[in-house]
């Protein structure tokens, strides 16, 4: 291969690929899929009828609709997740609830699997937080822990250095600092060096 040769760009499968992957990063994508995939068993399951020879089983309750209804709801809740990240407590929160009616409303959840996947997919839901976007200064701005060092000024507003007009000294080079303006402890392993 020469200096010459044109890179070749990504092919429309990982460009789709490497799309997918930024949406689903997004937004609580497994929490909404364990969810749909809960809701479907619960609402399969009582109008299935399942063919053994000649003898066909039904599992239909007295609360059929009751079960299509939560199966419905669980795959609207799920797909609410994935579209409509904002409200994945409030889903989250209406998923556990309605996989706990399913246990005895919808022949004890789905046969325990659309249960176990409706809750796994309310708690996801409910844990999921947004990621944290990096700055464009090129990197994230450090939590600073602990007292200041001598000398050390604080803005008067804001909470980021400059934003006061002012400049911070904890990003300058002191005489007794190391020149690259970082922190003596964070050089230090935490520990401040006399």
């Amino acid at each position: 291969m020469s200096a010459e040769t044109p890179v070749q760009s990504a092919g429309t499968f990982t460009r789709l690929r490497r799309q997918f992957r930024n949406w689903r990063g997004s937004r609580p994508f497994w929490a909404g899929l364990f969810t749909i995939l809960g809701g479907v068993p619960i609402a399969y399951f009582p109008y299935a009828t399942l063919k053994l020879g000649t003898m066909s089983l039904t599992m239909a309750t007295t609360a059929g609709a009751g079960s299509l209804i939560i199966g419905v709801l669980l795959i609207t809740l799920g797909l609410t997740m994935w579209f409509q990240q904002v409200t994945r407590i409030f889903a989250g929160v209406a998923t556990i609830i309605l996989a706990l009616v399913s246990l005895v409303v919808s022949n004890i959840g789905g046969f325990v699997i659309g249960f176990l996947f409706a809750l796994l997919g309310g708690a996801l839901a409910i844990s999921w937080a947004p990621g944290k976007t990096e700055s464009a200064g090129g990197g994230r701005q450090p939590a600073r822990q602990g007292p200041a060092p001598e000398g050390a000024t604080e803005p008067t507003s804001g909470g980021f250095p400059g934003e006061s007009g002012q400049p911070h000294s904890l990003f300058k080079a002191d005489a007794r600092g190391p020149a690259d303006g970082a922190r003596p402890e964070a050089q230090h392993g935490g520990h401040r060096v006399g």
